[in-house]
């Protein structure tokens, strides 16, 4: 078959990394599809993925509304000249692109409708099917919605697919053994971020130089960081950025996707972000796993008692080990779902309707 992988974010690189690997070695023919994003494109060649690529995406509503219309453009051009037959990502323009040919679209999602309006508006309605974590169960608009035990963030850091390099730590100079926390500021230009904010430049003070009495600081940004934290920023290739969140003591940001990520590899978290509390995939994460903790930006005060308590914990990450395995005996290889939903449409979608426990195979 052929198949279209479009990836509006870095975490898309990741998100479907295995999948484009599994689906080329059964000798399927794949085309990728990618924005002009900088650190997505540096993933994509780091893995040797095969990419076409297109123009940035605009700041405003309005650019990105332009934007948007034009990349529907080039995709629906590329889904009749390779005669595409699945489409995938999280991505507006596949599900638009399904609708003006004979491409089955797939659209994967893991944030909720009310934080994503215009997503939700103008993607879900048109994609062929939506799949979803199962902490959305029940919360899409969209009723015929294909739910799984898992997370996006499952399909590359579950243990069967990724592997921690001890090395990556002796790079930045790390001893093993010896604290370190990595912190994350995010830019906040997504459309649904518009308007929100997390860490202030006085929280961001305040978090270096509490933790630097404990152990090394390392801080990674989405854009540019403030010169005054300069000598604390981490300087290294982004694929190796899941080795040090493992093996890092304590995660703090404000951003939605690596939080989620520290959670996922056993290691605490503490987030600052208008959104807290009010997503799925967060909330069970913190609610029934206790992997992290997330806060409004008006409750910082309650993030750093929080940071405090942890830090005095000797046996934290041990403990946390402990949670994430719960967790794990949850969830499913969210890859090998995957690439057996894709590759078995429509009968696998039906199948699931009437077989959800057709899941537990991915265990």
């Amino acid at each position: 078959m052929n198949f279209l992988i479009d990836i509006g974010h870095p975490g898309h690189v990741h998100l479907y990394k295995n999948l484009i690997n599994e689906l080329k070695n059964r000798g399927h023919e794949l085309v990728v599809t990618v924005k002009d994003i900088p650190v997505a494109l540096q993933l994509l060649d780091h893995y040797k993925i095969p990419y076409i690529k297109f123009g940035k995406r605009g700041n405003g509503i309005l650019a990105k509304a332009l934007k948007q219309l034009l990349f529907n453009i080039e995709i629906l051009k590329l889904v009749r000249q390779k005669r595409i037959d699945i489409g995938l990502g999280t991505s507006m323009s596949i599900a638009h692109a399904s609708r003006f040919s004979k491409m089955t679209s797939v659209v994967f999602d893991d944030d909720d409708d009310q934080v994503q309006p215009l997503f939700t508006y103008f993607a879900h309605p048109f994609c062929n099917f939506l799949v979803s974590p199962d902490a959305l169960k029940d919360k899409r608009r969209k009723s015929s919605t294909i739910y799984y035990p898992g997370y996006h963030e499952l399909a590359y850091l579950h243990p069967r697919r990724f592997e921690p390099d001890p090395e990556v730590i002796r790079e930045i100079g790390v001893k093993p053994g010896e604290r370190y926390f990595i912190l994350r500021f995010n830019a906040f230009k997504a459309y649904h971020d518009s308007g929100k904010m997390g860490l202030t430049i006085e929280d961001k003070r305040r978090l270096v130089k509490n933790l630097s009495k404990n152990g090394k600081v390392f801080i990674t940004v989405e854009n540019n960081l403030e010169p005054e934290f300069d000598r604390y920023q981490l300087r290294i290739s982004p694929d190796k950025i899941h080795s040090l969140i493992h093996y890092a003591s304590i995660f703090i940001s404000d951003s939605m996707t690596m939080s989620s990520e520290a959670a996922i590899l056993g290691t605490p978290f503490l987030k600052c972000h208008a959104f807290a509390g009010r997503l799925s995939v967060p909330n069970e994460l913190e609610g029934k796993y206790n992997l992290g903790f997330s806060y409004q930006p008006a409750q910082v005060g309650q993030l750093f008692d929080k940071l405090d308590e942890l830090l005095a914990e000797k046996r934290l990450k041990s403990i946390w080990q402990e949670r994430r395995c719960r967790m794990l005996q949850d969830k499913i290889d969210v890859t090998s779902f995957m690439s057996w939903f894709i590759e078995n449409l429509p009968e696998s979608a039906s199948h699931l309707s009437i077989c959800p426990n057709l899941l537990q195979r991915f265990k």
